[in-house]
């Protein structure tokens, strides 16, 4: 049965004495929500900088270096859709409250670890708490503000922290780690998610509890099979795709993913009602979040890499580089918030889109001679104020007209759907980075041996990494192949936009605060 089709849901007397506590009650409340949602997602970028400490300080090798990243981003987006169910069944400000004790909790014991499984072992936790915390808040404002101005308002506040997180993860990661060390970029989470969970209480109110079970089968299988299917891609793109154990990934993921869908299909009271999908505007919500969120990965990951390999740059400066990105991003939403009542949310997702791609594509022109302001800065704007469109339309849309008891689940799919197209689009793009730079590699080696003096062929020879400049033009022709990639996936966003989503009269009604026609 389509959501669409659902009738809609009277609101709770826990929820209706929410919205009656007035404009102060509402914007406390939203601060507990977008601080909780703050601080899971800049958890995602906030050790990217750190990573060269992390590697020193408990011996870890190259290769494995990049699981400290994969164990929060795979049983963050692995357990998003079980976070969202739970909060429907057991009240969303309970859950809420312990999954962000969770990952404070996870958060201590990591900046603790005195070795590499321990850390990993704390980065995985974090990931379940952030997988519980995350798609709950998002039900917190569902159920929280009325549909209407008040509701796109939260969400665009909401969608420009979650868009804007990466860029103050970079920036509070380099002060962190320049200032004192890379243990403060774990420990920083606990005073503030203490902080959020004494004032939950204060300013939230627990939300009605709706019956039913706990779909264990289903939050296995797609855990599973979403987790082998990063795991592939992130092994195609350190061992090739024609290595067994890759194939081996790939394989197995398809098969438990079936697995998923069938179960789902089955189940009375499924982790992911598959009606949702029968939704052509959900549906094609879905897949936009899965190309812009490979985009926006992509997009810090390697910007990353290049400011502070090539430009240069310190943790600190990298991390002052990319604090525009926030500020642009949260004037994107707020121009969204503002006129999708007045044009709905289409328009703004397709020239989102289109601007994000237009961003990605003009960093493709970056060479070793690109400087900050003349090569990265316009480009890097211009795609932020698109995120910022996007992200606001794209939680509405998802939203859009889902019963109470499924918010929860609808939040955590849009969740699940940014953090595993997130985790599947940066391992292709690593893959053609890897490819690049490798051809890129074949030209540079000749010309570094023909030039380089005798002691500097001799430490190439023994530890197998050039020096600049060949090095950076190596990294340089990576970069921007995998910037080619991204501005493909943004642009399927666009025509994905253009031909599937659909706005009705009704809908446009509901973002002015009407109450508009029931849906059929």
């Amino acid at each position: 049965m389509d959501n669409a089709g659902s009738s809609p849901q009277p609101a709770s007397p826990q929820t209706t004495t929410t919205r009656e506590s007035g404009g102060g009650g509402n914007a406390m409340a939203l601060l507990v929500i977008a601080s909780c949602q703050l601080m899971v997602v800049l958890d995602i970028t906030i050790v990217n900088i750190a990573l060269p400490q992390i590697q020193r300080s408990l011996d870890f090798s190259t290769t494995s270096l990049s699981w400290v990243v994969n164990a929060y981003t795979l049983t963050f987006g692995g357990l998003l859709l079980l976070g969202g169910r739970v909060g429907d069944i057991l009240g969303r400000r309970r859950v809420f409250i312990f999954g962000v004790l969770l990952f404070v909790l996870a958060s201590l014991l990591g900046g603790l670890a005195q070795n590499a499984g321990q850390l990993l072992a704390a980065r995985a936790l974090q990931g379940v708490g952030g997988a519980i915390a995350s798609p709950t808040a998002l039900s917190l404002v569902s159920t929280t503000f009325r549909e209407g101005p008040e509701r796109n308002r939260a969400f665009g506040v909401f969608a420009a922290v979650s868009a804007g997180g990466g860029a103050i993860g970079l920036l509070a990661g380099g002060v962190l780690v320049e200032w004192l060390n890379w243990r403060w970029v774990l420990f920083v989470n606990v005073p503030i998610g203490l902080l959020i969970a004494l004032a939950t209480p204060r300013w939230i109110k627990e939300s009605e509890r709706h019956p039913g079970r706990f779909d264990i089968t289903g939050a296995l299988t797609s855990t599973a099979g979403m987790v082998l299917l990063v795991y592939g891609f992130i092994r195609a793109a350190q061992d090739g795709w024609r290595d067994a154990l890759t194939l081996a990934s790939f394989a197995v993921a398809v098969v438990v993913l079936a697995g998923f869908v069938l179960t789902e299909r089955r189940s009375r009271q499924p982790i992911t009602p598959l009606h949702m999908f029968a939704d052509r505007n959900r549906a094609g919500t879905y897949g936009i979040m899965l190309c812009l969120a490979a985009a926006i990965f992509g997009m810090f990951f390697f910007l990353t890499l290049f400011v502070q390999n090539v430009l240069e740059f310190s943790p600190l400066e990298a991390g002052l580089a990319f604090l525009p990105v926030s500020a642009v991003i949260a004037v994107g939403a707020g121009l969204a918030s503002r006129f999708l009542p007045v044009y709905g949310p289409k328009p703004f997702m397709v020239v989102g889109a289109l601007l994000a791609a237009a961003g990605l594509a003009w960093l493709t022109l970056t060479d070793v001679h690109s400087t900050y302001a003349g090569s990265v800065l316009g480009p890097m704007l211009v795609f932020s104020l698109g995120m910022g469109m996007e992200f606001v339309s794209l939680t509405l849309m998802a939203l859009s007209d889902v019963p109470t008891p499924e918010t929860g689940a609808a939040s955590g799919l849009l969740n699940a759907t940014q953090q595993v197209g997130g985790s599947l689009g940066l391992s292709i793009l690593v893959t053609m980075y890897g490819t690049a730079s490798a051809n890129e590699a074949e030209k540079q080696i000749p010309l570094f041996l023909q030039q380089a003096a005798p002691a500097a062929r001799l430490r190439f020879e023994r530890t197998g990494q050039l020096p600049k400049p060949w090095s950076d033009e190596i990294l340089t022709a990576g970069v921007s192949a995998s910037f080619i990639m991204a501005a493909i996936f943004t642009a399927v966003a666009a025509l994905i936009a253009l031909i599937v989503i659909q706005v009705r009269p009704s809908d446009l009604e509901r973002l002015k605060g009407g109450a508009g026609p029931a849906p059929m």
